[in-house]
């Protein structure tokens, strides 16, 4: 049954990616990650009245509050580093983030996932790392190289450190309510510090959007969708294996590219890590 969640999440983060990167060419990252956060409130708000608002149990609170702390240092490192190295090279690296999540799940929340379920993680992160890889035509050495050198590769780094405990938090703060009223108090804590940041730095950009309401709109939804979904395939195994399937999205854009694109040769150039990918998904479907 998470699967059957986690699969749709996937999808819809591809199509939350290219609602942010529309928006990114015309507006700074502070109000681009303040509007993924803010605009995603409202449709929060609306899957919990429709499901009904939970009893909150002791400790909703403060997992709200941990998870906007660092799902905002994730984004914002994440978005340093985009500005910084090549989005080739950072996409590859952000990958470690399904490693740093499958320990540190293990040691603060007790997931202990069997061999199989290792196994698919591994393989599912080996993939996304060899398909991002190839289609770049850069060495397998070269984010690891860059390491020494670039500092936005040390942003990745710090990126994809916080975002496993984003996932871990988001994940407990469902568990002590529901899946729709976990991402509505999650996001609600992330909005808020967000907010305080984007009125230091960007203020006059807060002027424009009106004029892109339209867009900010479609990114709420497709932003609100993925976390619901995603947090209720949270609940119902470990947050590693929900992580791991949905690299799947790499996949959707990758159909995306060749049907209206017609990108067939850069994914035919793909296909190891594709594979690879697919039969890490096999494995975990398998694992639980």
């Amino acid at each position: 049954m998470w699967l059957l969640l986690a699969l749709p999440a996937a999808l819809f983060q591809v199509l939350r990616n290219a609602s942010m990167k529309r928006l990114g060419h015309v507006l700074d990252e502070y109000i681009n990650v303040w509007g993924r956060f803010t605009f995603l409130l409202p449709w929060a708000l609306v899957a919990c009245v429709v499901v009904g608002f939970p009893a909150v149990e002791p400790g909703f609170y403060g997992w709200c509050l941990a998870f906007g702390v660092t799902q905002t240092l994730a984004t914002l490192a994440l978005s340093k580093a985009l500005k910084l190295s090549d989005i080739s090279l950072v996409t590859a690296l952000w990958k470690v983030s399904l490693l740093i999540l499958l320990g540190m799940a293990w040691v603060t929340i007790g997931e202990r996932p069997n061999a199989l379920g290792v196994a698919g993680v591994l393989l599912s992160a080996l993939g996304v790392y060899l398909l991002n890889i190839r289609r770049a035509r850069v060495s397998p050495w070269a984010p690891l190289v860059v390491l020494v050198t670039d500092p936005g590769q040390r942003y990745t780094l710090l990126a994809a450190f916080f975002y496993a405990p984003s996932v871990i938090t988001l994940k407990q703060a469902s568990l002590a309510s529901d899946a729709a009223m976990g991402t509505l108090g999650c996001y609600l804590a992330a909005s808020l510090i967000v907010t305080a940041l984007a009125l230091r730095t960007s203020a006059q950009h807060f002027r424009a959007v009106p004029r892109y309401w339209k867009e900010f709109v479609s990114l709420g939804l497709f932003a609100a969708l993925t976390t619901i979904l995603q947090a209720k395939a949270y609940t119902m195994t470990l947050s590693s294996y929900v992580e791991a399937v949905k690299q799947v999205e790499i996949l959707f854009a990758m159909a995306i590219g060749v049907f209206v694109f017609g990108e067939a040769q850069r994914v035919r150039e793909s296909a190891v890590g594709a594979v690879a990918m697919l039969i890490g998904m096999v494995l975990l479907a398998l694992a639980s």
